[in-house]
C-alpha cells in the first residue's frame, strides 16, 4: 500500500485557534497526535496493527495499581524505553514544539525511535509523562506497532539520563478517535507518577490515514 499524499502532515487546524476552545491538554493531544499518522506501506491493510481488547480499557476513574506507594524521582530526561511484552527496546529523543507551534513527532525514517515530550513531566516524577512513537513508516511496522496488544499488568521501563529506571505497570489500553480525544482524561494529574505511551491506531484509509490513537495508561510501581 502506498503512502498517503503529504506523508505525516499535521492537522490543518492552527495551534492558536484550538487553544481558544480547548484545554491546554486537549491542545497537546490534537497537535501532537495528528503528527503521528504515518501511512502503511507493505503492511496488510486488512490486518493492520493490533487494537486494544475491550478488557484492557481503563475505567473512567483511572484507577491504577494499588499497594505501597513508590517515592517519585527528581527531574531527569528520558533516554530509552523497554516493553518486553511487545519486544520494544528503543532510544528516546526529546520532542517539543516546532516552528509552527505543533508538537514534533520522532523522525519518521527511523522505525525504532520514540519521543518524550520534554516540556512536560519527566518519567518518574509526579504527574503524567508522555512518550510517543510511530506505529509504522514507509518501510513497514515501527516502534509502537504492537502497542495495542499490551494487556493490564505488563511492565514498561523507562531509562533516564541520571542512570535511574522508572518501572510502570500498565492498567489500561484504549483507542480514541482523534476528533474526540479526551485530553484531560489521558494527561490529567492523578496524584501519582504516571506514563502515557501513544501511537496511531483505529481505522485506516489511504485518504486520511489512521482515525485514532492507541493510548497506554501506566503507573510507576518501582524504581532502580
Amino acid at each position: 500500500m502506498g503512502p498517503h499524499p503529504g506523508g505525516s502532515a499535521f492537522s490543518s487546524v492552527s495551534f492558536s485557534s484550538v487553544l481558544k476552545r480547548r484545554s491546554p491538554w486537549g491542545v497537546l493531544a490534537l497537535a501532537m497526535l495528528s503528527g503521528l499518522a504515518m501511512m502503511r506501506n507493505g503492511v496488510d491493510p486488512n490486518a493492520g496493527p493490533p487494537q486494544p481488547a475491550a478488557a484492557a480499557a481503563p475505567d473512567g476513574r483511572l484507577v491504577g495499581p494499588t499497594g505501597a506507594s513508590v517515592r517519585t524521582l527528581p527531574y531527569a530526561p528520558a533516554s530509552r524505553i523497554r516493553i518486553d511484552a511487545i519486544n520494544v527496546n528503543a532510544p528516546i529523543i526529546d520532542v517539543g514544539l516546532d516552528a509552527s507551534g505543533w508538537i514534533e513527532a520522532p523522525p519518521a525514517h527511523d522505525p525504532n525511535m520514540a519521543g518524550w515530550y520534554q516540556n512536560g513531566v519527566a518519567p518518574g516524577q509526579r504527574g503524567t509523562a508522555v512518550v510517543v512513537g510511530h506505529v509504522d513508516n514507509l518501510s513497514g511496522p515501527a516502534v509502537f506497532y504492537g502497542l495495542g496488544a499490551l494487556g493490564k499488568g505488563r511492565l514498561v521501563e523507562v531509562e533516564r539520563y541520571d542512570g535511574r529506571v522508572a518501572v510502570f505497570e500498565v492498567y489500561g489500553v484504549e483507542v480514541y478517535s482523534k476528533e474526540e480525544f479526551p485530553g484531560a482524561q489521558v494527561y490529567g494529574d492523578t496524584g501519582h507518577a504516571e506514563l502515557r505511551v501513544i501511537t496511531c491506531g483505529g481505522g485506516y484509509s489511504r485518504t486520511d490515514g489512521y482515525s485514532g490513537n492507541v493510548v497506554v495508561f501506566a503507573r510507576m510501581v518501582a524504581t532502580r
